[in-house]
C-alpha cells in the first residue's frame, strides 16, 4: 500500500544533510561542552558554530540565541521567565484564545497564582485584531503572547503590529512591557526577522523543519531578563541548566542553515501545492469549506471542514489507505472536545468535528497530492452515507 505523509505541522523528516552533520557528535566527537579538554572544547565550538546559524536565520546575535528542548519548553520558558522576573511590575498577561497548548497552560498556571490573563479573540478569519490588543493593555500588563502562525489553521497573526504598539507604551514609560511570540509553524515558512517583528522573545523548534526532535530555541533580546525555570549548572548563561545535547543543538544548526538557504524555494513549492490542493478539493467534494483567513497564512496549511463528516473517522479512513492527516494539533491528540481554534473562529460543534488539518513539507510531491485527491472523494461519499446528519438532512 502506498503511504503518503501530509501531517508535516506535527512533524517532518529529518533532512539528510541534517542527519549527516548529526552522526559525528553520536561517536568520534561524543565530547560533553563543559568539559575543558579537547573532546569538551570541539563540542563547545559545534554549539556555538550551530547557534550562530540559528541567529543568522532570525536576524539576531548568538548570546540572543538559547537552546532547550524544544518549542513547549521555550513557551514555557518565556512566559513563566518574564512573569517572575517582572512579578513586581505588575500581574497582567495578554494572549489570544488560539494559542498552541503550551502557551495556554502556562498562562492557565500563572493565573492559579494569581495572575489575570486576557484571552484576545480572532473573529471568523482567526486573527487577532490590534484594537483588541491596544484595548487590553493596562499599566500592569507585562506579558503579550501572540503566536506568529497558528499550527491549526496557519494564520499568520500580526505580530510585527504589536511590536510596534510595544515600543509605543514603552516609550511612554511602561519599560516592562514584553513581547513573545511562538513562531514553531513560521520559521522556515515565511521570513523571520525578530528585529523586524519588534519581539522580546521567540520560541521555535527544529523538528517541525526538517529537523531533530527534541531541541529547540528561545531567542531573548539582549537585556531582556528572564528567570530560569531549570536550575543545575550555569548552561547557556545560566538560562537552561542541563549538559547540552551536541549532536541534536548540530542537527538544529544544520536544519537552520538549510532554512535560511532553501526559504524562498521551499515556501513557493508548498505554496503550488497547497492552492492546487485546496482548487481541486473544492471542486471535487460538495459541502467542505476552508478554515482561516485566506491570504494572512503561511504556505504549508490548509484547512477543510467537511459537513455532516467527522474528522477522526475521516482522519482513520486515510490511515486505512496510507494518508496521513491531522484533524488537528498533535499536542492536543486524544481529546474528545473539538478544537480550541475551530471554536474560536466561529464553527460550531460539530463543524469543529469534521475539519481535517493537510500539512505539507519541501518533500510533498504533486504525485501525493493528487493521490489523495483520488482518494478523499470516495471516502467522504462513503461515511456521509452513513452519517445520521447527512441522513437527517436528507429526509
Amino acid at each position: 500500500m502506498r503511504r503518503i505523509y501530509l501531517d508535516n505541522s506535527a512533524t517532518t523528516r529529518v533532512d539528510d544533510e541534517v542527519l549527516g552533520a548529526m552522526l559525528p557528535f553520536f561517536t568520534d566527537n561524543f565530547g560533553n561542552a563543559s568539559s575543558t579538554h579537547q573532546w569538551g572544547q570541539r563540542a563547545k565550538q559545534a554549539i556555538e558554530e550551530a547557534r550562530g546559524q540559528v541567529a543568522r536565520l532570525l536576524n539576531a546575535q548568538p548570546a540572543e540565541i538559547t537552546f532547550l528542548s524544544g518549542g513547549t519548553e521555550s513557551d514555557n520558558l518565556a512566559i513563566r521567565g518574564i512573569a517572575q522576573a517582572n512579578a513586581e511590575r505588575g500581574h497582567h498577561i495578554i494572549t489570544s484564545q488560539i494559542e498552541h497548548p503550551a502557551v495556554l497552560s502556562s498562562c492557565a498556571q500563572l493565573e492559579k497564582a494569581g495572575w489575570q490573563v486576557t484571552y484576545l479573540p480572532v473573529h471568523s478569519e482567526g486573527i487577532v485584531r490590534l484594537d483588541d490588543v491596544r484595548a487590553a493593555l493596562t499599566d500592569g500588563t507585562v506579558l503579550i503572547t501572540v503566536m506568529l502562525a497558528n499550527n491549526e489553521i496557519g494564520t499568520l497573526q500580526p505580530v510585527g503590529e504589536i511590536g510596534a504598539l510595544v515600543r509605543e507604551r514603552r516609550e511612554a514609560g511602561q519599560r516592562h512591557l514584553y513581547l513573545h511570540t511562538d513562531a514553531v509553524q513560521a520559521v522556515g515558512k515565511v521570513p523571520v526577522d525578530v528585529k523586524e517583528l519588534g519581539v522580546d522573545l521567540l520560541s521555535f523548534t527544529g523538528h517541525k523543519i526538517h529537523g531533530p526532535k527534541g531541541i529547540g530555541v528561545l531567542y531573548v533580546r539582549r537585556g531582556v531578563r528572564i528567570a530560569s525555570q531549570m536550575h543545575g549548572g550555569h548552561h547557556e548563561r545560566d538560562r537552561r541548566a542541563g549538559t547540552e545535547s551536541v549532536p541534536l543543538i548540530v542537527g538544529l544548526g544544520k536544519t537552520a542553515e538549510l532554512a535560511r538557504l532553501h526559504l524562498a524555494e521551499r515556501a513557493e513549492h508548498m505554496r503550488e501545492l497547497r492552492d492546487y490542493l485546496e482548487t481541486e478539493l473544492l471542486g471535487r467534494i460538495s459541502g467542505i469549506s476552508r478554515n482561516g483567513d485566506l491570504e494572512r497564512r503561511v504556505p504549508s496549511i490548509a484547512n477543510f471542514n467537511f459537513e455532516h463528516v467527522e474528522g477522526e473517522g475521516l482522519q482513520i479512513s486515510l490511515d486505512l489507505k496510507g494518508v496521513a492527516v491531522s484533524t488537528g494539533s498533535a499536542c492536543a491528540s486524544g481529546s474528545t472536545e473539538p478544537s480550541h481554534v475551530l471554536v474560536a473562529i466561529g464553527l460550531s460543534r460539530d463543524s469543529g468535528h469534521g475539519s481535517l488539518r493537510f500539512s505539507l513539507s519541501k518533500d510533498t510531491t504533486k504525485d501525493e497530492i493528487d493521490y489523495l485527491l483520488d482518494t478523499l472523494p470516495a471516502v467522504v461519499e462513503r461515511l456521509r452515507s452513513i452519517s445520521p446528519l447527512a441522513k437527517k438532512k436528507g429526509s
